[in-house]
């Protein structure tokens, strides 16, 4: 967990152009990794860390020393990457009622043996309504309900992006490892 130092918050809330170098150099590879989560690729993650960080610092005066300063900042990236989807209008959600969620898991051994850069990569390939869905159930942790109400789209939208999400990736991890599937071994017999 990233600790605050109210000294160096309080500098940067004054414009010392010294302490916002220091706390950009603390938070920017933490921010930039949410940013590539979000992006669809390198450059967009970068304007995200810009505008992020920019939206930072027009609100840091806003942060009250309480609670995980971590958390606060994540927040603001990630509302950043869903508003950057919206400006671009990039994002583009199906609507889907009464579907099946179920997802099966996925096959744990492959994926423990990625890297950070290969998921990410695998991240990437995804389209971006997929990916946002992803990122804010599985890996921020929010709810449906909530996915639903940032994003402006049904809770069941937010359930089926994210089943499709997931699929996808089972398939890209699938021929990245070279895992047999049922398929495959049903035509090789």
């Amino acid at each position: 967990m990233l600790k605050v130092d109210e000294q160096l918050v309080r500098k940067c809330i004054k414009g010392d152009s010294q302490a916002i170098g220091k706390l950009y150099h603390l938070v920017s590879a933490g921010l930039f990794g949410i940013c590539l989560r979000y992006a669809n690729n390198w450059e967009d993650a970068q304007d995200l860390l810009h505008d992020g960080f920019l939206k930072i610092m027009n609100n840091l005066s806003k942060f009250r020393m309480e609670g995980s300063f971590e958390g606060w900042l994540r927040r603001i990236m990630v509302n950043e990457a869903i508003n950057y989807y919206r400006k671009k209008n990039i994002v583009q959600f199906q609507e889907y009622e009464n579907v099946d969620f179920k997802v099966e898991g996925f096959e744990l051994s492959a994926i423990e043996k990625m890297t950070q850069q290969e998921l990410l990569d695998l991240l990437e390939q995804l389209p971006a309504g997929y990916r946002i869905v992803f990122n804010l159930f599985a890996i921020e942790g929010y709810s449906h309900a909530k996915i639903s109400q940032m994003l402006n789209i049904s809770e069941n939208t937010s359930k089926s992006q994210y089943r499709r999400a997931r699929l996808k990736l089972q398939e890209l991890v699938t021929k990245l490892n070279k895992i047999p599937t049922k398929e495959t071994i049903k035509s090789e017999r």
